[in-house]
C-alpha cells in the first residue's frame, strides 16, 4: 500500500503481498522469520515474504548471516 493511495480521490485498493527478493513481483507463498541478535531482542521476529522460486535463495541469505529463525507457509492473516 502506498501513502498516495490514502489521498482523497484515490482508490484504496490493497496490493497483494509479494516476494521480498529484489525485483520479484510474484505472490508471496512463504514467510521467512528472522532477527539480528545484535540489535533485536531474542523473541522479536522480522518477516520477509518469498515466492516458491526465491524461498531457498532468501533462506540461504539469512542462514549465511545467522539471522534465519523459521520458515512458515504464508497466511495473509498472520501479518
Amino acid at each position: 500500500m502506498s501513502i498516495f493511495s490514502m489521498l482523497p480521490g484515490e482508490s484504496a485498493a490493497i496490493e497483494a503481498p509479494v516476494c521480498s527478493r529484489k525485483g520479484c513481483r510474484q505472490a508471496a507463498a512463504w514467510r521467512l522469520l528472522w532477527n539480528n541478535p545484535r540489535i533485536h531482542t531474542p523473541e522479536r521476529r522480522k518477516v520477509w515474504l518469498a515466492c516458491g522460486e526465491h524461498r531457498e535463495w532468501l533462506e540461504d541469505y539469512l542462514r549465511t548471516r545467522m539471522l534465519w529463525r523459521e520458515t512458515l507457509p504464508f497466511e495473509e492473516a498472520a501479518l
